[in-house]
């Protein structure tokens, strides 16, 4: 049988098999607003396996794989009309049919489009492949490429990963450290400092969770009071008292809680997305710095009829906008560094107010034979609650306090 012969499994093994190339080399495409092809380096055409006679004025498509969901390229493409640049994991077909994974770093520019692209090797492309394969089996039922996109933006947020830029803003970082570990390579200081913030801003939100948590726990405070109160009859009166001025301050907290961190107009998604935008832009450059190196230092590394000089003036062009775009996304940063430590002092004001009832319950529980028992009950809760706001509330400060030392350090820096 044909499925037994020797030559058959080896050329079905060789159709389905990763094609290699070195975690240090860059791929770089450029083309027209049609996505034309128009210029690339020897990486991409020896690991897509074309001449570039093949390649020159083909539609970039041509190395497309059949493994990738229609939504991705949706949204990339939307992207990119927007005048967005994106990054994406790719799946790549060769000439062969063997295939082959990039992170994709996708910019407009004047007449077209470029792509730099780097050998992803974290873990992020399994969870990757694992929504693309979602995505497929959705297409494959008759779901639009703009359901797909959707269908896309709700697995990535499933699994963690926020919202698109929040995603490749880390896919970039992450994929480019790896590889500068790797290779033995320093991480520049701009880059460095965006991540030290963006570790910053997501131990904030892990420090905001908590303690809107314990937040929540002193929520049914008031109601035991009162509840202790109307027991007490006329003994009561200053319990229910308490009850009410707590009750106001917990109206505050409340504002002050969806204020600073619901909904994506929100103190601290303002914050995290502008420092996500800095880190995304800045590791961007990076890789388009590396890619023009290689453009002025290695001379074999493009066919003879590609003009050197000129893709490296695009490149240099397109390094200008990231940098200027990096700039402006620091001033956001610094801009909402600012409101972020107004927003902790005002928490912090109530922390105060919470701290005085608590002393006002305990003066009352001593004061009470009967019901003390009681009150003692609630303002053990009080106790453990505010020391576990009051510590969390102290590190956000901390956190804040790295994020606007690092805009410091930045500014001297672009």
């Amino acid at each position: 049988m044909t499925e037994l012969n020797p030559q058959f499994a080896a050329e079905a093994k060789a159709t389905t098999s990763e094609a290699q190339f070195q975690l240090s080399e860059l791929f770089y495409s450029r083309t027209d607003d049609r996505g034309v092809i128009e210029a690339g380096n020897s990486v991409f055409l020896r690991v897509a396996g074309f001449e570039w006679d093949e390649l020159r004025s083909a539609p970039h498509k041509i190395v497309r794989h059949p493994d990738m969901p229609k939504g991705l390229f949706y949204l990339a493409w939307e992207q990119l009309k927007a005048g967005n640049t994106v990054a994406a994991y790719v799946k790549n077909k060769r000439k062969d049919g063997r295939f082959y994974w990039v992170l994709a770093l996708m910019s407009p520019i004047e007449g077209g489009y470029i792509s730099t692209r780097i050998k992803p090797s974290s873990d992020m492309l399994q969870t990757v492949t694992e929504i693309y394969q979602e995505m497929l089996a959705e297409e494959e039922k008759g779901m639009s490429p703009q359901a797909s996109a959707d269908l896309l933006l709700e697995k990535l947020n499933e699994r963690g990963l926020g919202t698109y830029p929040s995603f490749q803003a880390a896919a970039i970082a992450t994929e480019f450290e790896m590889r500068a570990r790797s290779l033995g390579r320093p991480i520049d200081q701009l880059q460095k400092r965006f991540l030290d913030m963006s570790r910053a801003i997501a131990q904030v939100e892990t420090e905001t969770t908590e303690m809107t948590e314990a937040f929540k726990a002193i929520r049914t405070v008031p109601m035991n009071m009162r509840i202790i109160a109307s027991r007490l009859e006329n003994a009561g009166g200053p319990i229910s008292a308490i009850s009410v001025n707590y009750s106001q301050m917990l109206e505050e907290m409340s504002t002050w809680v969806s204020t600073f961190v619901d909904g994506d107009a929100c103190v601290f998604a303002r914050i995290r997305d502008a420092i996500l935008q800095g880190q995304f832009l800045g590791f961007a450059m990076a890789l388009e710095q590396e890619m023009i190196e290689l453009l002025r230092n290695n001379v074999n590394d493009f066919p003879e009829e590609i003009d050197r000089e000129a893709e490296t003036k695009v490149l240099d062009k397109l390094r200008e906008k990231y940098l200027e775009q990096t700039a402006e996304a620091l001033s956001s940063v610094e801009n909402e560094a600012k409101r972020f430590g107004r927003s902790v002092l005002d928490m912090k004001r109530y922390v105060t107010g919470l701290s005085s009832t608590r002393m006002m319950c305990k003066i009352e529980s001593a004061s009470l034979s009967n019901s003390g028992t009681a009150l003692s009950g609630i303002v053990d809760q009080l106790d453990d609650c505010q020391n576990e706001i009051e510590q969390r509330l102290a590190r956000i400060v901390e956190l804040n306090s790295v994020i606007q030392g690092n805009t410091s350090m930045l500014r001297s820096l672009i």
